[in-house]
């Protein structure tokens, strides 16, 4: 069958975003007022026509879970295909390893029953974290007539030193694959791959027969000597978020309507979780400026430069600028909010002061009292 099947990667991994992940994996991060970071992925396949995709899971998953259910939402839950929730860590206990993974391939290794039973000639691979909306078909068309084995889609954007880099040749063939330097330079590799089905199997089970886990060590640069890895660049809307400060960053420059309209393009809509809240009141004696604001907000105060999610309140005389408050939150009366992100279901007592700053924003865990 041709065309292309979704594998996204949704697991637990070192980074800065702190207590945003104390309850949750990256990929079920709320982002934008209204989305989980995973939707965009998701979004990314059903545009291109993709109607399988498979979610690897493991570490604090019942968030992803509840999240995507039976991918309804999506145009997922069909009786043949459609989206397959693929538990590894249960893969992983026949493996002896406790549901920890050293590697991609390794979590791959675990599925490969499932890979080989893969309907569509193409595999696409995505991290869960990756915010973009881009024309898979597209890269699919790059990729066939190009002749690579694999493609890999890449910015010339910069990142962190930690990220994966390419140089490419002039026919865009990745030439060196480089992580952890000093200096970075070239193309930074945004870990969304395309490759055939048939590949894939043979990739995976060779390192799982080697002993190797890495997907950029043991596939991006050691096979590279033998096949042909091309790069696709986007030098569009891209972002992968690990730190507090680049998930601030990221979701406040959707305030610029040039960007907001880039991510959220209506030739490629972004879908969500269905959404049954009434409409969000603004009170006469409120103010509400340049901001993000989900169903089912009640604004009473003065709200300024901020992106809000579903159910939250903010009584008279509380003054909020610069923040983002996750679902159902709550900020009483003559409280003061800068630079603040606050998860889940905070309450903020009447006459509360909260200072962070654009370049340290606060984090506040979920269910806090404050």
């Amino acid at each position: 069958m041709k065309g292309m099947h979704g594998i996204i990667f949704s697991y637990e991994k070192k980074s800065g975003l702190r207590e945003l992940i104390e309850h949750r994996v990256h990929g079920s991060v709320p982002f934008a007022g209204n989305y989980r970071m995973v939707d965009f992925m998701l979004s990314n396949m059903v545009n291109a026509g993709i109607t399988d995709v498979g979610v690897i899971m493991h570490g604090k998953c019942q968030s992803m879970l509840d999240h995507l259910g039976s991918g309804k939402s999506w145009d997922l839950s069909r009786n043949h295909g459609g989206l397959t929730l693929l538990p590894a860590f249960a893969y992983a206990e026949r493996r002896e390893t406790a549901g920890q993974f050293r590697g991609k391939v390794e979590a791959l290794a675990c599925m490969l029953e499932y890979l080989r039973d893969i309907r569509q000639d193409y595999v696409v691979l995505s991290d869960s974290d990756l915010i973009i909306n881009i024309p898979l078909d597209d890269v699919l068309q790059a990729h066939i007539s190009s002749g690579a084995d694999l493609t890999a889609v890449c910015t010339s954007a910069p990142g962190e030193s930690s990220d994966t880099y390419f140089t490419l040749d002039g026919s865009g063939r990745i030439v060196d694959t480089v992580y952890d330097v000093y200096a970075p330079q070239g193309y930074r590799c945004l870990n969304l791959f395309l490759l055939s089905k048939d590949l894939l199997v043979k990739l995976v089970e060779d390192c799982a027969a080697h002993n190797q886990y890495s997907f950029r060590h043991n596939i991006l640069q050691e096979k590279s000597k033998m096949l042909r890895f091309n790069g696709y660049v986007w030098d569009r809307y891209a972002a992968r978020i690990d730190t507090l400060k680049n998930y601030y960053d990221r979701s406040m420059e959707l305030l610029q309507p040039t960007l907001r309209d880039e991510l959220f393009c209506p030739q490629r809509p972004i879908l969500a979780k269905e959404n049954d809240d009434a409409s969000s009141y603004i009170d006469p004696s409120g103010r509400c400026v340049n901001s993000l604001i989900a169903d089912g907000c009640d604004i009473q105060g003065n709200v300024e430069n901020c992106i809000l999610f579903r159910g939250v309140r903010v009584e008279k005389g509380a003054d909020v600028r610069n923040c983002i408050l996750f679902k159902g939150t709550v900020v009483q009366s003559d409280a003061v909010m800068r630079h603040i992100i606050a998860d889940k279901y905070v309450h903020i007592q009447p006459g509360r002061t909260l200072m962070g700053h654009e370049n340290y924003p606060l984090a506040i865990a979920r269910d806090s009292v404050v």
